[in-house]
């Protein structure tokens, strides 16, 4: 039976970019979308058919914003369950689903996870406290993550020695033995209602030395066809344990002798998918919309060899935003820009992102990064 996605409302559970691009996806099939978000200045506000400002976090807002829809999705995690799950036993849709958010939430869990259903990951410990860390020097060098909380690579330290145990998160968290990878990957998977999977072809991220944010990302990965596809196979075997409805996010490390690690998921549209929207037959967000909306999902085959640039404030500048080198990167064959609506910029805030496409791998490579040199978001 043909459904009418059009007279379906979806929620979404956040207003910021990826609210954003889902927005300019969804315009093109008609599809009524509400947002929530805590600013009332939020990139999403002026796009949607109805905004309404308030906490993510909160039982009685998102219970409300969630009656009014027949769909529910997030662009970011830090919601309130509870009131999904209410949602959920009142009929509503929900993906993904509210207890896969609810592990997702708590990397300790996520982590548990993993272990538990022989999906391949670094080795780990569960910790308390700063001074619990201190119990495992002979574990070191590892990460200690954050149960809850973390985001944007906040809430992730690396413990080298026993000389950086100062930096150990005084908090419930996670020592993560250090993977002395050869690559980082990204796999984006998307399942549907009907139990129809598929994955993008696995891209390769290069992440800021300090900020622990991505700062390059090549598609498609420069890996053997082999490790694509045990990378792509990795993912939905990752989903499917999950049993989840919507677009989850894989991060994996390709270890030097090549072993594939599970990292970290996000079950929504995520960074290292951007470049989707123009080298991709089917954009990371247009799948997120079929998968949650029941729709069939898209070909997720290369279109072109492509290279994401995040565009982030630069140090040293707060204030009205400003985008330098924009006329010079426009000129160029292939530069794609986009902004998020962000008026107000800070130091190594998500301003944007810039999608090149270059069939020479060498070329592409060479062009990012002048490109990255060439636009600046300053005040």
């Amino acid at each position: 039976m043909q459904r009418n996605y059009q007279q379906q409302t979806l929620g979404i559970l956040g207003g910021g970019q990826l609210g954003r691009m889902l927005i300019q996806s969804a315009i093109n099939y008609n599809l009524d979308i509400h947002i929530l978000d805590p600013d009332a200045e939020a990139p999403c506000k002026n796009l949607c058919s109805r905004f309404v400002q308030g906490s993510l976090t909160d039982f009685n807002t998102v219970y409300e914003f969630g009656k009014e829809c027949e769909v529910i999705s997030i662009e970011i995690e830090h919601v309130n369950t509870e009131a999904l799950y209410q949602l959920e036993k009142e009929g509503k849709k929900i993906f993904p689903q509210p207890h896969i958010i609810e592990l997702i939430q708590d990397k300790r869990k996520q982590k548990q996870f993993y272990l538990d259903r022989d999906i391949p990951t670094a080795p780990f410990v569960l910790t308390e406290t700063k001074a619990d860390v201190k119990q495992h020097l002979d574990f070191l060098p590892a990460v200690h993550k954050l149960g809850k909380e973390g985001y944007d690579g906040r809430g992730v330290q690396l413990i080298r020695s026993a000389s950086d145990l100062d930096k150990a998160f005084d908090a419930p968290g996670l020592l993560e033995k250090f993977v002395d990878f050869d690559k980082e990957l990204a796999v984006i998977v998307a399942r549907n209602e009907q139990g129809e999977v598929k994955t993008f072809p696995s891209v390769e991220c290069a992440f800021h030395p300090v900020h622990n944010l991505v700062e390059f990302l090549f598609s498609p990965a420069t890996i053997s066809p082999e490790t694509d596809q045990k990378a792509q196979s990795l993912a939905l075997e990752v989903i499917e344990k999950l049993d989840m409805v919507g677009l989850l996010a894989v991060e994996l490390f390709v270890t030097k002798a090549g072993e594939i690690l599970v990292n970290e998921i996000a079950p929504r549209p995520h960074n290292s998918g951007h470049h989707t929207i123009e080298a991709n037959y089917t954009s990371q967000f247009e799948q997120h919309l079929r998968a949650v909306m029941g729709m069939p999902l898209g070909d997720t085959g290369i279109r072109s060899a492509a290279a994401m640039v995040n565009l982030l404030g630069e140090a040293g500048y707060t204030g009205e935003a400003l985008v330098e080198g924009m006329d010079e990167a426009l000129k160029e064959k292939g530069v794609y820009l986009h902004l998020y609506g962000k008026k107000l910029t800070k130091p190594f805030r998500k301003m944007g992102h810039v999608t090149v496409l270059e069939e020479d791998v060498d070329r592409l490579r060479e062009k990012a990064q002048r490109i990255k040199e060439l636009i600046k978001i300053k005040a």
